[in-house]
Order: C-alpha cells, then sequence, then structure tokens
C-alpha cells in the first residue's frame, strides 16, 4: 500500500497514511479537522547510480536509451573521473587503455594526449 502525505493547516506538522489507490485519499485527525494532501514528485531513479569500475554495468545502463551520442561521452567522461578520484587521482582503466594504444602503434601517444586544447584567433580564444 502507497504513503500519502497530509499536512495539518493550522500548524503545519506533517504526517504519512498508508491508504490503498483505490480509497478515496482523504485524512480526518480524531478533531475533525481535515488535512491537505501533500503531492510529491516521486523519487523512482533508474540507473542514477553505475558501478564505474564494472564496465557491464556502463552498457546495462547506457545500451537502448535515448541520448545523443555526446551524452554517451559525457557519462563515460563522468565515470573516468569517478575512478580516478577512489584511485588517487589516475583512471586505471583509461590509462590501460592508453598504454594498450602506446603498444599497439609501437610508442605513438594517444591523440587525445597530444592535441591542442584550445584554439586562439585574433578575435576569440576557446578552450576545451
Amino acid at each position: 500500500m502507497p504513503l500519502y502525505t497530509y499536512e495539518n493547516p493550522e500548524t503545519g506538522e506533517l504526517i504519512d497514511v498508508l491508504q490503498g489507490m483505490n480509497e478515496k485519499h482523504s485524512y480526518i485527525d480524531e478533531n475533525g479537522l481535515e488535512w491537505k494532501r501533500v503531492f510529491q514528485v516521486p523519487n523512482a531513479a533508474v540507473d542514477s547510480q553505475i558501478d564505474a569500475n564494472n564496465p557491464v554495468a556502463f552498457i546495462d545502463a547506457t545500451k537502448n536509451k535515448k541520448g545523443t551520442y555526446g551524452d554517451l561521452l559525457d557519462k563515460s567522461n563522468e565515470l573516468s573521473e569517478r575512478r580516478a578520484k577512489e584511485h588517487g587521482g589516475q583512471d586505471p582503466v583509461k590509462e590501460k587503455f592508453l598504454s594498450d594504444y602506446s603498444k599497439k602503434t609501437k610508442g605513438k601517444k594517444h591523440p587525445s594526449l597530444t592535441m591542442k586544447k584550445s584554439y586562439e584567433s585574433s578575435r576569440v580564444k576557446v578552450e576545451y
């Protein structure tokens, strides 16, 4: 049975009352005072917390979801930052990827490490 919240119109006191979905949603206390129902935003969240160290959890949380490729990259970057925070400032997954890339390309560094991080012209400077 769901919980419904009611507020005393005189004191502002809140109480939760268990009521069936098909019952009339009102609450009258022992003094005959009818309390006002408080409507709340549901707080259900699916995939709000993804285990940053579990690649299967990332795949499950992002497959068949609406969104752009940029959204996917943003989520990936967020998890990378979380892993780095947990492991003393360096993301072990990213470090392994960069190491494997360097071995595969005979010592070349990944382009993300060598790209310019800004663009500057006479009118504008952009950092990214």
